[in-house]
């Protein structure tokens, strides 16, 4: 097989020997793959800056059995503000572990990588209320991959009005006849249900243009933390760096 140009983000990087490096990187066409940096650990290596955690370039791949190689890399982002605040990577590595989790080899994963960046982005550069964008990603990424919730119509009788609740039993909205019916609903206000529709049916580029007073926001979090945890068959917790 001859190089392979592409695109792609290291999302963990080993150490390996002296001054190797065993990369994973998620890439738009080839989904999940892991990579053999030869030498990247060597202070003046021309793979060092491109083989960052949160890296996302060019590269120029070879493959050999099972690993891609690294031949060259060209840095286009590293979301240096990320690396500078503990509070940013905090959340920049749980949501990493979860893309981890949901993107496999072999998958064109064009939308979840975009996702990805755009959050990234949104987190390094927008001063933005972390845990609004830790629920948003949950909302979308839970949209992209399959599990898209009913957030036009009353889940249950298909009513358009009075929507008040949000039901994990029938995966989307209920009206409030419907959600007297399921005590296992979460009720949501008029903003957190527009809030929730806008998140999936926006581009994912356009999912973090807006804020949210605190009460709204809670609920949200509760929508997005139950529902993604039920669908993913895992419960994610934020887990302490150091």
């Amino acid at each position: 097989m001859g190089t392979i140009k592409t695109k792609g983000i290291i999302i963990a990087e080993n150490n390996m020997d002296d001054f190797d490096k065993m990369l994973t990187m998620i890439t738009p066409g080839m989904g999940k793959i892991s990579c053999a940096a030869k030498g990247a650990r060597r202070p003046k290596s021309l793979l060092l800056g491109g083989t960052q955690f949160l890296c996302f370039g060019d590269y120029v791949l070879y493959k050999g059995g099972e690993t891609y190689n690294i031949n060259s890399c060209e840095p286009i982002e590293i979301f240096y503000n990320i690396r500078t605040d503990l509070d940013k990577l905090k959340y920049a590595v749980h949501i990493t572990k979860i893309i981890n989790d949901v993107v496999q080899e072999n998958q064109n994963c064009y939308k979840i990588l975009q996702l990805f960046l755009n959050t990234l982005y949104v987190i390094s550069e927008k001063e933005k209320d972390l845990d609004l964008v830790l629920a948003i990603f949950k909302l979308k990424l839970l949209a992209i991959i399959g599990y898209m919730p009913n957030v036009r119509t009353c889940s249950n009788c298909g009513k358009t009005e009075n929507i008040d609740s949000f039901s994990f039993k029938n995966n989307g909205f209920l009206c409030g006849d419907c959600s007297k019916q399921d005590t296992s609903s979460v009720h949501i206000s008029e903003n957190t249900k527009a809030s929730i529709q806008y998140i999936i049916m926006s581009e994912s580029k356009k999912i973090y243009s807006f804020d949210m007073p605190e009460n709204d926001l809670k609920e949200l979090r509760l929508v997005a933390k139950i529902y993604f945890d039920e669908k993913l068959e895992k419960e994610y917790k934020m887990e302490e760096l150091f």
